[in-house]
């Protein structure tokens, strides 16, 4: 039998993005982010991770799918994110994801993004309920909507970091989905050039 995660004092709730950070999503990704949160929430989680922010993607983002190029691979994925709440993905519980894509800081128990994260024009700042891993995929995500000249970030932003990412939850997932994640980041590694000019 095994024995249960030793209990750790909850951190805060996975609290709205700001106004200002939320002003740098699109539409939709705001709402991948608010379904990140709903299920963390749900789930009875400690924050959100990279394996929240993909399922969210996965369920509302069809430029997100169509980067999987074969309907089978979406479906698998899906599969294994909605194992997590019922068995695969229970390690988790009661830790912190951090892949080391930034250094985090522990003040009383509770883990944040050691600074601020710069992204040109936009500051994100501290995010209270995300993993350190999260946090970063988010700050990749604006940091790649801006090489490619656009003000708003969108989901195949998120998704290209979090394919990057090799260690965070989200990339073990699809790992274990089966999909080639060094494949999926190429195919979507370099940000769409802006139209042109006018």
């Amino acid at each position: 039998m095994r024995s249960p995660a030793p209990w750790l004092p909850r951190q805060h709730p996975a609290a709205p993005v700001s106004a200002d950070l939320e002003a740098a999503l699109t539409v939709e990704l705001a709402s991948v982010v608010a379904g990140a949160r709903r299920r963390v929430l749900r789930d009875g989680d400690r924050q959100i991770d990279t394996a929240h922010l993909l399922h969210s993607l996965m369920e509302q983002d069809c430029q997100v799918r169509a980067a999987f190029g074969s309907p089978a691979h979406v479906a698998r994925v899906l599969g294994y994110l909605v194992q997590r709440s019922i068995g695969y993905g229970l390690a988790w519980q009661g830790s912190v994801e951090d892949s080391g894509a930034l250094p985090v800081v522990r003040e009383g128990g509770a883990p944040r993004l050691s600074s601020p994260v710069t992204v040109p024009g936009t500051a994100l700042p501290d995010l209270p309920g995300w993993s350190p891993s999260a946090g970063a995929a988010l700050a990749g995500a604006l940091a790649r909507a801006r090489l490619r000249g656009d003000a708003r970030a969108e989901g195949i932003d998120v998704l290209a970091r979090i394919a990057a990412d090799r260690d965070c939850r989200g990339a073990e997932v699809l790992r274990r989905a089966g999909v080639d994640v060094s494949l999926l980041a190429a195919r979507i590694a370099e940000p769409v050039s802006a139209g042109p000019a006018a």
